[in-house]
């Protein structure tokens, strides 16, 4: 039968296999062959890097299906509901104190339009209050990914992903990827914009650029970009909607430099990765910027199903999963065990720059291409590990692995296993 589906990121006319998964558990996918024969899969990526203690968790499938019992769905411009309110609570007691309002949203990419609308929304206050003009440049940084949405897509890297929209996209200030060896241009480059009078936020990924191939930077760096934006008043915008909920060793990537940002963007692991669900945590004068007797100063943003009770459910039972079991001793265990993988795979000949940050570890296939995300062996590699019922889905040349904290050492010797064959296909 054909299917009428149209797959993200999915070129339909190669014609490559869409496997049908029929469930799963833990780190294991379920599905049936083209005979029909069923077949297990180890899902090394996280589905997208999105479930953080194994599928179909019992203490978050819980909270879901007791929520389907009582409230589903509720307009929530002007009307609340208890799981939202207690998810809000609960993010204020793990999270910085100073982020202290809660906004709901749905991905990532809503996450980092809210963010951006409540930045420029600030500095219209602002000169709205003290008079001159409101700042609007957005800085982002070289290689950066945000989203698919149009503001979140202005502020990404410009290129494939984006090309046939350019006409919609806004104008950004870019400043370098910090390279080993070239913070300093980086820090110069961003203190320059950041000296300009319309220089509004510095939007990033803390740490690690995902999509962008898993590009790593030290915390100093992040540090020192915090310290700048501050000395200029330049908000800060942390999007950690990969980076979170102990991907990078730490509940937050920000944790390892020390620094808060003005603005948080969190999605992916909020529920677990169970059901959609974002948010956008702000500072008290971001709120405080909105807050007016004048109806039409209101933050204008919102969508269908801003913080569903059901969403919202599954995220309080990951709230407790973190509060009430070793979650970063499971974060730790994983990330010894991927560096010692990531140290033997790394040795051989075919392999270029391995690289760890906490439980996410990747490695370039040596290549004399440069096509970045379309690589020519990016499919195949896909073949490979689809045949061998693995989860990668590589970046161009970059290989990565980023498994649910529930892996077993065994299920993840397959996955490494498997990626030192894929070489030999390359």
């Amino acid at each position: 039968m054909t299917s009428a589906i149209w797959h993200p990121f999915t070129q339909h006319g190669l014609r490559e296999p869409i496997p049908l998964v029929e469930r799963a558990e833990g780190a294991l996918l379920h599905t049936r062959g083209e005979e029909g024969e069923p077949r297990t899969v180890i899902d090394a990526i996280s589905s997208w890097w999105v479930t953080t203690h194994g599928h179909c968790h019992p203490r978050i499938m819980a909270a879901i299906a007791e929520q389907t019992t009582k409230l589903d769905q509720l307009i929530f411009a002007g009307w609340t509901h208890e799981p939202a309110e207690q998810l809000a609570t609960g993010l204020r007691a793990i999270m910085p104190e100073s982020l202290t309002r809660v906004f709901f949203s749905d991905s990532g990419s809503t996450s980092v339009e809210v963010a951006l609308k409540m930045a420029l929304g600030y500095w219209a206050a602002r000169a709205e209050k003290d008079g001159g003009t409101p700042r609007h440049k957005i800085i982002v940084m070289e290689h950066s990914y945000h989203g698919d949405t149009i503001g979140a897509m202005s502020v990404g890297a410009r290129g494939v992903f984006n090309r046939t929209y350019e006409p919609l996209l806004f104008d950004v200030a870019r400043i370098p990827y910090p390279a080993a060896g070239a913070e300093q241009a980086t820090l110069d480059a961003l203190e320059a914009l950041c000296s300009a009078p319309d220089a509004a936020a510095l939007i990033l990924e803390p740490l690690i650029l995902g999509s962008g191939g898993m590009l790593i930077y030290p915390p100093s760096v992040l540090a020192e970009m915090r310290a700048i934006c501050a000395a200029h008043g330049v908000l800060f915008i942390a999007d950690e909607v990969m980076t979170a909920w102990g991907r990078t060793g730490t509940l937050l990537a920000c944790e390892q430099a020390g620094v808060v940002p003005d603005i948080l963007c969190l999605s992916k692991g909020l529920t677990g990765g169970a059901v959609p669900l974002a948010v956008t945590m702000a500072s008290e004068p971001i709120f405080e910027a909105h807050w007016s007797n004048d109806r039409a100063r209101m933050f204008f943003h919102s969508s269908s199903y801003t913080a569903n009770p059901i969403a919202c459910a599954a995220a309080n039972a990951n709230l407790a999963i973190w509060r009430e079991e070793p979650v970063l001793e499971r974060v730790a265990a994983l990330t010894a065990f991927q560096a010692e993988r990531l140290d033997a795979l790394g040795r051989y000949c075919h392999f270029d720059h391995p690289r760890q940050l906490g439980t996410i570890a990747a490695l370039d296939l040596r290549s004399m291409e440069s096509a970045g995300y379309l690589d020519s062996r990016a499919p195949r590699l896909m073949a490979f590990f689809r045949e061998r019922d693995v989860l990668v889905r590589p970046l161009g040349n970059t290989v990565y692995v980023m498994p649910p904290y529930c892996i077993t050492p065994g299920q993840l010797a397959t996955v490494w296993d498997t990626i030192g064959e894929a070489v030999i296909t390359a």
